[in-house]
């Protein structure tokens, strides 16, 4: 399959210098402008946004992504009118005074050759704030507040403050705009009968639902002109029940094209909907077929996304047809050169977006700014820098999990000399382990990308030396950067050495054999991973169609909003998941994941049990006593007991060090071992080499 260009031309045989990535590099003519390649920096919100005094950082936050060779940048989200916001006082674009101060951000972007758009989006019902509005009176599963159904005064007044909006954006000097129809936003609430109950022009027939669409769009065109850049993000996926059907999403692209979009961007799912998108264990490219079915239907480019994370993946959808663009946000985040390392035939250095979203969208719904987990600099890129060192020092770091990789790697490409020392046979720590989890194979992207970086930057790596504090001192390094991670903890459990009991790191690491009923001591991130790893025999993230099934994800055509019932494997094993805590399991996962494992725990008949106290194990199995008081009694006959229950600091390198009169820094979980937090790992070991 091939696809065509707005200007009629198919990329067969054509020289587009692309290498390797033909189709992904390929130049896309608009008309009025033309896209260098065919990759979209899709929108995402960072939280530089809502303040003018945080633009000049969020001005250099792109301008390093549109160096790296983004086609096209989307900001995050800026509301029209007030009753849009997504909080108090967020972004805003409704005043020419608000307009002015974005030239500081398009002023960069463009000194870099880039192009960028700015996402008009009114929040709807999803808004955090009592002055909600949507298409009827109806709240969200997932926000306090229930909305006012708006006047059709409201309505038309909402209309022109998008085309206003969009003429500010064109005053800012934005290439363009993409007006957020897609999430469940105020635009996609109009369009599906779940959230629209209205009577009058704007609800009731599919025709009507999407008049408020297709009028904003129109009503840009004609305030922004024909040179202008006009993105509709269309959700094509619903997820929810009572969603549009596949027939009004064909009818909406039709007339949004008649409206005057240059672009239809896919969405997929509302933040409501109870199947994931954009997680670890979504696979790549999940709904990407979703895009290809509409191609036949428009003439204008389509972008597709969710879960495009390299470049080998996004060129292949472009292969087959499935679109004419890609969209990566969080994948940008990971690595601002995503573009210019594909061009360069070094995707193989490419620091991957694992979908972890544990520090972008979870600091986003903390409201705290957003940054990455395999990338600390992202929206820190003006003060967290990475400079030349002053004076050259040689280096030992010991351990190569995620802290000490992050520091041996980043002291090395400042210019020291590092030696990086581990001791098992393997670089990853605790990735190591994680990536043998259904869901997380991404995991064995940040080692392969680590892998990489130790070879570019020169350092020396140690495998399977279990180093000492007097070999340190006889290599007379300056410095030496402990990372040396954790020890899984012991409770104290009689019966804790019976044979039935194993440790996670026996399970994940040493592929201990485990029996048919098992029993998780431990409910924390390691005890639901181990429990998840138990109750699979395949990872649906590497099956489209497994995965599917697992989700519920129904065929558009046969279901209205694509979504129908779950239909999960039947797990190989029994498994029960047990903590000491009274609070419900997976309280403290994040926010834009823990639904998601709590949910495929649940699929999987995972027996939950929280306020336990463990008695002892024997032959008979593991007796516990739990409840609210410890008043109920039970011993689960299982052949297995796997021990997640914390782990400790491994700290006696860095305890003989400092003794000894090195200079020690202790980073990672060596440093902290409460909760393993790769997050906090990297950020440290980064920020350590930066200083040193």
């Amino acid at each position: 399959m091939t696809e065509t260009t707005a200007d009629g031309d198919r990329p067969d045989g054509a020289d587009s210098g692309g290498g390797e990535y033909p189709n992904l590099l390929r130049p896309l003519d608009l008309g009025f402008t033309t896209l260098p390649n065919r990759v979209v920096m899709g929108s995402m919100h960072v939280g530089l946004e809502d303040r003018a005094s945080r633009f000049p950082a969020w001005a250099e936050y792109f301008a390093e992504r549109a160096r790296g060779g983004a086609a096209l940048i989307v900001t995050g989200g800026f509301a029209p009118n007030r009753t849009g916001w997504l909080y108090p006082f967020a972004s805003k674009m409704s005043t020419r005074a608000e307009a002015r101060k974005h030239r500081i951000v398009t002023r960069a972007v463009h000194d870099e050759g880039g192009k960028i758009a700015l996402q008009l989006l009114h929040a709807g019902r999803y808004a955090y704030h009592p002055f909600s509005v949507s298409a009827s009176a109806v709240k969200a599963p997932i926000n306090p507040f229930t909305p006012r159904a708006m006047s059709d005064r409201a309505i038309r007044r909402t209309i022109d403050d998008f085309a206003c909006a969009a003429e500010l954006a064109r005053e800012a000097d934005y290439d363009g705009v993409e007006i957020m129809g897609s999430e469940g936003y105020l635009i996609n609430q109009f369009l599906a009968p779940r959230t629209n109950r209205r009577t009058d022009r704007w609800g009731g027939s599919a025709e009507n639902r999407r008049r408020f669409a297709v009028e904003i769009v129109r009503r840009v065109r004609e305030r922004v002109g024909a040179d202008f850049i006009v993105v509709y993000r269309m959700s094509m996926l619903d997820l929810v029940p009572e969603g549009q059907t596949w027939d009004e999403i064909v009818a909406l692209a039709k007339d949004v094209e008649a409206a005057g979009a240059t672009m239809i961007n896919t969405g997929i799912g509302w933040h409501e909907a109870r199947v994931p998108t954009i997680v670890t264990s979504v696979p790549r490219a999940a709904f990407t077929h979703v895009t290809a079915r509409l191609k036949a239907h428009v003439s204008i480019p389509l972008i597709t996304s969710n879960r495009i994370n390299m470049p080998q993946v996004a060129e292949e959808v472009l292969a087959r047809g499935d679109a004419d663009l890609v969209s990566l946000a969080r994948p940008f985040l990971a690595d601002p050169q995503w573009v210019r390392k594909a061009q360069q035939g070094r995707a193989d250095e490419i620091n991957t977006c694992i979908a972890c979203n544990q520090a972008c969208l979870d600091h986003t719904f903390a409201m705290k700014p957003a940054t990455c987990l395999v990338n600390p600099r992202a929206g820190n890129e003006t003060t967290l820098r990475l400079l030349p060192a002053r004076r050259v020092k040689r280096i030992a770091v010991v351990g190569a999990g995620p802290a000490g990789l992050a520091a041996a790697t980043t002291l090395a490409e400042r210019g020291h000399h590092v030696e990086l020392f581990e001791a098992e046979d393997e670089i990853g720590g605790q990735f190591a382990m994680a990536k043998r989890i259904p869901g997380k194979e991404e995991f064995a992207e940040t080692i392969r990308y680590f892998t990489r970086r130790i070879e570019v930057t020169g350092v020396k790596l140690h495998l399977g030396e279990l180093v000492t504090a007097q070999r340190l001192v006889d290599g007379e390094f300056d410095e030496v950067v402990v990372a040396t991670g954790v020890v899984p903890r012991v409770p104290q459990i009689e019966g804790i050495d019976h044979p039935s009991v194993l440790s996670y790191v026996d399970v994940l690491r040493h592929g201990k054999e485990v029996g048919d009923k098992v029993a998780v001591i431990g409910a924390g991130g390691i005890g639901v991973d181990v429990a998840e790893f138990l109750t699979h025999t395949r990872s649906p993230s590497l099956d489209i169609s497994m995965w599917q099934r697992e989700w519920g994800v129904a065929d558009l055509p046969d279901v209205r909003g694509g979504v129908g019932e779950p239909a999960p494997e039947r797990p190989p094993r029994k498994v029960y998941l047990l903590q000491r805590k009274t609070s419900k399991i997976g309280k403290d996962l994040g926010k834009t994941t823990g639904w998601v494992h709590r949910a495929a725990l649940q699929a999987k008949g995972v027996e939950q049990i929280t306020g336990v106290a463990y008695r002892r194990i024997d032959d008979d199995g593991l007796h516990i006593v739990y409840g609210k008081d410890h008043r109920r009694t039970r011993v689960l006959n299982v052949d297995t007991v796997v021990i997640c229950a914390g782990q400790e600091s491994r700290r006696d390198v860095a305890d003989d060090l400092i003794a000894k009169g090195v200079v020690t820094h202790v980073i990672g979980g060596a440093d902290v071992a409460a909760e393993l937090d790769a997050k906090r790992a990297i950020d440290q070991g980064t920020r350590l080499a930066a200083t040193i």
